[in-house]
This record gives C-alpha cells, structure tokens and sequence, in this order.
C-alpha cells in the first residue's frame, strides 16, 4: 500500500521532500488533541454538576462517561481506515466541527437524554479525529528525528492536557456552570479548522477502500446493549427479565461480530492481531487495566464533591498529583524498560495499582487527603506508569506491518472499551450496595437516620465498587505474568511512528 501525499514534493532521488509547514501544521495537529484530552478530564469534574442540574439518579449516570467511550472505541478502527483512504485533512476537519457541533448540544442540554446522545456524537467525531491527527503527524514528518520530536509534543500533549482538562473542569463548573465544559470546545475545534485549512497537507493512502460497516455496528451495539444490561441490573437486579435480555442481545450481537470478522475480507479487526500471545494479552490489559482505573476516577470525584464537599475547583487541583506521579514515572519507566523487561516492569506495575485500589477500599467519610488519598493517588499512578510505557511496545510485537495501524488503535478501543464496561458494572455495584445499606440501616436504627445512612451508604458503596476495581486491576497483573513474554520488540522503544499514543478515557 503506497502513500499519496499530493501536496507534497518528492525530492529527484524519490525521498519526499520535507514540509516546510510541518512544525505549524503540528501545532494544529496539537490543538485537536488537546481539544480531545481535555474533553477526558474536563468532564469528570463536571459530572456531579451535570447530574444535579439534569436529574440523572445514580443508575443512569454513567451514561455521561460510557455514551462517549463506547462511541469512540467502537468507532475507532474504522476512523483510522476512513481517514486513510478518504483523506486525513479532510477527516481531520470534519472530526473538528462535528465535535464542536456535539459539544454545543451537549452544552444547552435540556434533558439527560440530549446529553447522552450529545456526548455519543462527541465520542463518533473523536473516532474520526484521534487517528486521522495521529496518522497526520507521520505522514507530514518524514525526517526520523523530526518525527520523535513530533511524537514526543504530541504524547506530552495527551499529558500535559489531561491536567489542564482537571484544573479548567473545575475553574468553569465553580465559577460559571458545567455546561461550559462542554461548550470551550468550540472556540478550539474552530480555532484548529481555521488554523488547518492553509497550513495542513492533505494525504490519503492507496489500496483497497472497503470499510467493515457490519463488524463496526455490531460490536458497538453489542457493547452498547452488555453497558444497558448493567444499567438495568442496577434497577431491576441481576435475576430480572428485563436486566437479563439486554446481556443475551449483547452476546447474540458481539458474536455475531466475531463470526463477520472471521468471514468478511477485509475485517474492521483481523483475528490474527489478537491471536497472538504477547498481543493478545496486551489487549486482556488494556480492557482490566480501563475497567478498574474508571473506579477511582467516577467514585474519587463524588467522593471529593459529595462526601468531603470539595468545590470543582479543589477536586480538579486534587488529582494533580496523580497527573504528575504519572508524567514522572513514564519518562522514569521508558529509560528502565530496555533493562528489566516489559514482563517484570507491567507485572510491578500492575500490583502496585491493585494495591492502591486495595488501599481506597478502606475509605472513610472524614478520610485525609493528605495522609490517606494522595499517596493512593501517586501509587495508583506509579503503577500506570509502569504498564502504560511497556504496553504500547507488548500490543505491537510481531505484528506485520500490514497490520501495524490496526493494532496500534486496538490499545486506544481496548482500553475505551474496558473504561465503558468498567463504568457501567462498578457504577451498578455501587448503587447496589448503597441501597442495600441504607435499607438495613434504616431498619436497624430507624427513617430518622436516613440522612446518615445516605452518607455513610454512599462511602460504603465507594468501597465495595473499589474492592471489584481492585480485582479488576489484580487480573491484570495475572494477565500479565501468565501472558506477556519478553521479546526484542518490546523491551526497546521502538519507533515513535509506530507506538500508539497513551489512550485516554473520555
């Protein structure tokens, strides 16, 4: 499959001549991707808010976060091949206003409804946007040492966004509302259109254009009906009707997929990517490893915002270290990785993160931040760290290069898909065990004490939805100790055009 970049010069020895725009067109490339990492962060601050002004109930709120994931992980192979072949500019641009468009819709949101379906077209454009400015950077620098300096703004970018995401989350929804979250958006998407329009190459890759439609719907309503069937358990229970045909449709649907891939020629996702050990495993990570991270990040906001009654503003600056714990112990993390391995880095890595989760599960109502929370925090981090870097290198081992794209995005859904499962059973778990303790509460001491129960419920939940994140992020580090094998592919850095950036969870 041969490149076609039509604006841009070959030199007489057939070598494509170097961009003179490249560093402007990386800046806009820049912004995009801030734009998409602080939807991540910015959102979480604003969730509590959000449910409040909407009256979401405690079930459904998690549709805030999973209509976004499973949009964007559902989608995000099939992005990548559409930018390929239609045209990254062109994706690029589209993936820009569409956003803006569904983060407007999400601003003036009337309903939980709009909101859903607005941050669901947030998720749909971000699938068309995060490749397409990816795959942008590696066919506008050409020079190797240029692209590892481009690679390396854009992962620290996705870094360095993620904390600004948490600072600005909390600025907008203490000082002016939630929905402007939602609605800064739009100047940047606007701003990096404009910007695009003259300074960025259009390129498209030649070959086959047939795109995998069936496999792309059907694995996203089969993920969207398994997060509807946790949805219902929450409100019917486990055993109802009602809770247990929404899981036989998701199985009906996601195998129905498995059977399109093996059949069609030219699946969204060739078997042959995931039947491998090392990548594989490296895909059974990504989706433990989102799981059970989406447990501290939903329940440590209520928490900080419900039970300790931080303002947005102290539970954004609250997470800070986590983000710089993160930052630290990957560039740490990428000088280690040649000497002890990726098996014995993302195995450490792994327990330490369970071994945080394990540590929220003894929160208390009046727990110190500064004692207690935060050095929960920097593990949790210090553990990330250490799978993160390792990963990206583990999900691309032996991989031919046909398929290099496709298993680099695979991390991104994984980990999307993991973070909307996650979201959806711990979301369920806790409202579960809230309402099962207020209920024995009350009983036992009487409706006097429901406000106290309500209180005491709520951290009573955060401890039993951590316990299964800690199990979900313990799996992980058995993944990785059963699966993952150390190979020359994966304990060097490889190729910064070949490493997929760190996902983000939306």
């Amino acid at each position: 499959m041969s490149e076609k970049t039509a604006t841009v010069a070959a030199t007489p020895g057939g070598v494509p001549a170097v961009d003179p725009k490249r560093w402007l067109a990386l800046g806009v490339i820049a912004i995009a991707q801030l734009m998409v990492v602080l939807d991540a962060t910015i959102v979480n601050i604003a969730m509590p808010s959000a449910q409040h002004a909407l009256h979401i109930n405690d079930a459904n709120r998690q549709w805030i976060l999973t209509a976004y994931t499973l949009a964007f992980g559902g989608f995000l192979l099939l992005g990548g091949r559409i930018a390929d072949y239609v045209g990254r500019k062109k994706i690029l641009l589209i993936g820009l206003i569409g956003f803006a468009v569904a983060s407007a819709l999400g601003g003036v949101a009337q309903n939980a409804g709009m909101l859903f379906a607005a941050r669901g077209l947030q998720g749909l454009f971000g699938a068309l946007l995060a490749p397409a400015a990816l795959s942008l950077i590696t066919v506008t620098f050409t020079d190797v040492k240029d692209r590892a300096k481009a690679f390396g703004v854009f992962g620290a970018i996705s870094g360095v966004g993620a904390a600004i995401g948490l600072i600005m989350g909390g600025l907008l929804t203490e000082y002016t509302t939630w929905r402007w979250c939602l609605l800064v958006n739009i100047p940047i998407a606007l701003i990096a259109f404009a910007l695009a329009l003259p300074i960025v190459k259009e390129s498209r890759s030649e070959g086959n254009t047939k795109y995998d439609i069936p496999g792309a719907v059907l694995s996203t309503a089969g993920l969207v009906a398994l997060v509807y069937g946790f949805t219902k358990a929450a409100e019917n229970g486990w055993s109802a009707i009602s809770t247990l045909a929404w899981f036989v449709v998701a199985a009906i649907l996601l195998i129905g997929f498995v059977v399109v891939e093996v059949l069609t020629k030219h699946p969204l996702l060739p078997m042959r990517v995931v039947l491998h050990r090392n990548r594989g495993g490296s895909t059974l990570v990504s989706i433990t490893l989102g799981a059970g991270m989406m447990g501290m990040f939903l329940f440590m906001t209520y928490y900080f915002q419900g039970t300790l009654h931080y303002s947005p503003l102290r539970s954004g600056v609250s997470y800070l270290p986590f983000s710089g714990a993160l930052i630290v112990t990957a560039i740490v993390a990428s000088g280690l990785l040649p000497k002890i391995g990726a098996r014995v880095m993302m195995t450490i890595g792994g327990v330490l993160a369970a071994g945080a989760m394990i540590w929220l599960t003894q929160l208390k109502i009046d727990s110190s931040y500064p004692a207690f929370i935060m050095p929960a925090l920097i593990m949790m981090a210090t553990g990330m760290g250490l799978v993160f870097v390792p990963l990206g290198n583990t999900a691309l081992s032996g991989v031919d290069p046909r398929d290099a794209g496709v298993a680099s995005a695979l991390l991104n859904t994984s980990q999307q898909i993991g973070g909307s499962l996650g979201v959806a059973l711990l979301n369920t778990v806790f409202t579960t065990a809230v309402a099962n303790f207020v209920t024995d509460h009350v009983k036992a001491n009487g409706p006097a004490t429901i406000e106290q129960a309500t209180a005491l419920g709520a951290v009573h939940g955060y401890n039993v939805a951590f316990t299964v994140s800690a199990v979900l992020l313990g799996a992980s580090a058995l993944i990785i100790f059963l699966m993952i094998r150390n190979t020359p592919s994966n304990t060097t850095a490889g190729d910064p055009a070949d490493a997929p950036a760190m996902a983000h969870i939306g």
